[in-house]
């Protein structure tokens, strides 16, 4: 991979030891991130070390709809952290799982986790991720993206399994009436969800972000 500017995100998991079966919670992580609706990364996900997955993105608007799905998509139990890096990333050798990579972005990525690891041992215990743009130190989109960040995990932490699954749906792009088959219940159950649960911020909020409001 030549050095361009892409997003590169670290993702770990939550209290991995406490997982009573961690090869299920791998392949459920797996399969979330393959969910994301209309995104597709540079370079798929893949496990790293330990508990860390590592995934590359072309544009921080890709990386927000896809850490957003996979947090819905999850199920009970399994939780991920997230450091998002903005920067350049290039190869600097290879090994058999594929090429090593370094570079601002991973560099921007790795602080970001560290600094969401640490708010969230602190006084934000909700928050699972953090964004450090390594060309624009503490500039408006940082701060943007950050403040996003605090409220969709606040919100996302606070929802039940099936307000995950509607706010999910309306990501993809799916209406009230069928999230509402596929969930057995009245539209109006949904509606009510929708307006309880947050799960309006959370979409809107990434479309806010997108190029042109998505």
């Amino acid at each position: 991979m030549s050095p361009e500017t892409v997003v590169a995100v670290i993702v770990d998991i939550v209290d991995s030891r406490g997982l009573s079966d961690r090869d299920e919670a791998q392949g459920e992580i797996e399969r979330a991130f393959e969910g994301t609706p209309g995104v597709e990364p540079v370079d798929p996900l893949r496990a790293t070390v330990g508990d860390e997955f590592q995934v590359i993105y072309a544009t921080l608007s890709d990386a927000l709809v896809a850490t957003t799905s996979a947090i819905l998509a999850l199920p009970s139990g399994v939780e991920l952290r997230f450091g998002l890096g903005c920067g350049e990333v290039r190869s600097v050798g290879s090994r058999t799982a594929g090429p090593v990579q370094d570079g601002p972005g991973w560099w921007s990525a790795r602080e970001a986790i560290e600094e969401a690891h640490r708010r969230e041992d602190g006084r934000s215990p909700f928050l699972r991720s953090w964004y450090v743009s390594a060309d624009d130190r503490g500039g408006i989109e940082e701060r943007v993206v950050n403040a996003y960040f605090l409220s969709r995990d606040h919100i996302v932490a606070r929802m039940t399994a099936r307000a995950r699954r509607v706010t999910l749906g309306l990501l993809r792009g799916d209406t009230q009436t069928q999230i509402a088959e596929a969930e057995g219940v009245t539209p109006s159950a949904i509606s009510q969800s929708v307006q309880k649960s947050g799960a309006i911020a959370v979409v809107e909020g990434l479309r806010a972000l997108s190029p042109g409001g998505r």
